[in-house]
This record gives structure tokens, sequence and C-alpha cells, in this order.
């Protein structure tokens, strides 16, 4: 057994950095299977990472150089894929953590690729558009002899769009002989681009919110969600789950909340939402977000943008059966466990933000095919592997009887760990 210290209660995850938080996690997930410390060493830290320097001329004629990095956690299974994000605070540790957390999402969905992750320090909306196309493609310069479609994916992160995508392949198939649009994901249609990659999370979300409710037999119909977060995910899922019959009965924002136990018009709080995306301002009768999640519901969708939203405290409140996060660190450790305890079915946002991570994978298989599927084709491949993914998270949570969160990481290092094994890498 492996002897590392427990995991922290994430209520305390401000005093960590995020890649001290993730090695953590995995620890935890390692020592419940059992594997030997050799297993946590291999797999705490990234086997590569490479910073690099991009010199660009900017609009004033200057010249500005930026940090870039690109890290690839573990080939063991198969190519590195993951984003690349935009962002002036990102750090050498963040991307670390984020190729860790790429991993497990490729385990839990079961593609054959490890995790990787990218990121330039900058800030996207202080440059002129042709600043940003020479960034983009001076990143894919600086990186070249470490990207490749059997080496490292790249795909779209934070700011990071198909046209950035565009610029990217077009730089690599220029300094490369054979044309490989393999190598990059998220990129338009007319280059090699996958249909159905809009609201890719949304469309994770909806799909585990069906099947937790087939699996607990909860009809969509008689089911009241409420909606914690009325962004741009927030307000997909709200919208799609509405139409599948799913009453909600409950949205927030960042002014407040509204709750109806009769049910909301989703339609007229889209039409009425302010520039910024806030419409609970413009209703005397809206209540805290801390009361709307005590409300009651069958199922409540944490699509807020803050990490730990949820509490051990508010965990004792929630009456839904039913708790999906959207995103990484929305639910705190102490906060799943208590829920897990009370019999709330939490789905971990490491499978629903897995649907990114699937939509890059599948993109890739058509273009290793030269054959474009059909939007409906997209989705019935995304739905099967999140429902596969949904029932071996379900089982590890069953067997192992540990919470959902813990299940995830679970199903999410097993297959690494067991590939870098049999490799005899220890």
């Amino acid at each position: 057994m492996m002897g590392k210290e427990s995991v922290v209660d994430s209520d305390k995850e401000k005093s960590h950095d995020r890649l001290t938080i993730m090695q953590e996690l995995i620890a935890s997930a390692l020592e419940k299977w059992g594997y030997t410390s050799q297993v946590y060493e291999l797999l705490k830290q990234p086997l590569r990472t490479l910073t690099v320097r991009i010199p660009i001329k900017m609009d004033s004629g200057e010249t500005k150089t930026f940090t870039g990095f690109r890290v690839q956690h573990s080939d063991a299974i198969g190519p590195g894929i993951g984003g690349v994000r935009f962002h002036p605070e990102v750090t050498e540790k963040d991307v670390q953590a984020q190729a860790i957390w790429t991993s497990l999402q490729a385990g839990v969905i079961d593609i054959p690729y490890g995790g990787a992750s990218g990121a330039i320090v900058c800030n996207p909306k202080e440059l002129s558009f042709r600043e940003l196309e020479a960034l983009s493609r001076g990143y894919v310069r600086a990186i070249i002899s470490f990207i490749g479609p059997t080496k490292d994916v790249i795909a779209p992160d934070a700011i990071t769009n198909t046209q950035i995508m565009a610029w990217m392949l077009d730089e690599f198939s220029q300094l490369k002989t054979n044309h490989s649009p393999g190598f990059i994901s998220g990129k338009p249609l007319i280059l090699g681009g996958s249909l159905g990659r809009e609201a890719a999370v949304g469309k994770g979300i909806v799909i585990a919110a069906k099947a937790t409710a087939k699996r607990i037999k909860l009809p969509l119909e008689k089911a009241r969600a409420i909606i914690h977060g009325f962004g741009n995910v927030g307000t997909y899922v709200a919208q799609t789950l509405n139409d599948a019959g799913v009453k909600i009965v409950g949205i927030s924002d960042g002014h407040g909340a509204l709750y109806d136990p009769d049910g909301l018009d989703v339609d007229y709080l889209m039409d009425r939402r302010d520039s910024f995306g806030m419409v609970t301002n413009i209703f005397k009768k809206s209540i805290s977000k801390d009361e709307l999640l005590a409300e009651d519901c069958e199922m409540i969708v944490d699509s807020s943008r803050d990490p730990n939203e949820l509490t051990a405290h508010d965990a004792e409140t929630v009456k839904a059966g039913i708790y999906i996060e959207t995103g990484r660190g929305k639910i705190s450790e102490e906060a799943s466990a208590r829920l897990h305890h009370h019999g709330t079915c939490v789905i971990p946002g490491l499978l629903t933000n897995a649907a990114n991570t699937a939509l890059s994978y599948l993109e890739r298989v058509q273009n290793n095919q030269d054959y474009a599927w059909m939007e409906e084709e997209v989705n019935q491949a995304l739905e099967g592997l999140l429902e596969e993914a949904l029932t071996s998270i379900v089982d590890v949570s069953n067997k192992r009887n540990v919470n959902m969160h813990e299940a995830a990481r679970m199903a999410g290092i097993q297959k690494l760990a067991n590939a870098s094994r049999l490799r005899g890498w220890v």
C-alpha cells in the first residue's frame, strides 16, 4: 500500500496549488486500488513539460516575447490529447495539473490517449487579430517537435476557437511535408473539423442527466430541475432538458436566483437576459443562491463559475436526488462525501467535462478514416462513450463503497496504471 496521507478537504484547496491538489487526488485513487508507491511516483508528474518563448512583432513595431507551455502527462496508452488555452495568469503548474486531469478524462471514457495540455500566457483581449494569428503560429513553430498525430493532438480550450485552430493547422502543414489534419481538433468543418462540437459540455451534462434519470427510473416528464448558473452552459442545458419534458423550477446567475415550483418560462428568461447574461435582477421576488439549492427538486445542475460553490454545509440542505457537476471543483470533496452519504447521486465534472475530450477523439477518428460523419452519428457516438463511462463509475462506486467523485478518479487512473505496469515501467 502507498501510505500517502489522505486527500485534503477541498474546502481548503485555496491554500494549495492545482498540481498539488491533483497529485493528492490521484494518490488517493491509486491507494484505493492497492497500487504501489512506484506507480504514484511515475504518474504524479507529467512525463514531459516544454516551456517555450515566443517573440512576436506587435502592431506598434515593438517585439514582445510570450511564454508558452506544452505538457504531456503519459503516453502509456497512446498519444497525448488536450487543449491549449490563452490566459494571462496561467502557470506551468496549472498546465501540468490540467494534463493529469485530461488523462483521467481519457481513462474514464476509455479512449486510447493520454492527457496533455498547453497554454500561452497572454490576454487575448489586448491582442489584435494579426497579433493573435502571429502568436498562434509562433506557438506551433516553438513546439513542432513535440506534437503531431502520433505524439500529441492539440484541442481547443479557454479563448481558443476554430480560427485559432485553423491558423495552427496551417502552420503545422507548412512545416511538415505531409498534411495531417488529425494533429489538431476543433478545426473549421471545411478544414476537417467535425459536426456536433457546439455546446460540448452542455451535451455531456444532458447525456449524463438523461442516463442517470433512466438508471434511477425517474421519468423526465416528472423531473424538476434547478440550473445553478444560467450562463452559456446553463442556458443550453435548461433549454434542452425543458424540451425533453423536464420542468425547470429554478435558475441562478451572478445577481441572485429564481424559484417557482410550477416551473419557469425558460424562453422568456432567455429573452430577458441583459448584455452581461443576467436576468434575476429584473425580478422583485428573487432569492439567494443558497436558498435555491435547498428548494425541492429532483435534479440540480451546477454550472456556476466559482470553484467549491457547494460546501459541506450546503450539502446538508440539498433535497435533489441527482446533483450534476459541470466542471472541476464545483463541489468540495467533503460536500461530495455528504451528498453520497445522504443518497444523492453526484455526477462528477470529470465525466461531463470529458465530452470535450471525447469529441476531439471522434474528430480524429473521422480524420483517420478520411470520412466525415453526420451530426447524428457524432452525437450517438458521444452518447455511447459517456453512458459507458457513467456505468463504469457507478460500478466502481458500488463495488468499492466510495462516492462518485472518488469512483470517477479511480476509473480514470486504473487503465493508465495498468498500461504503465504492463509496459514494464513500474
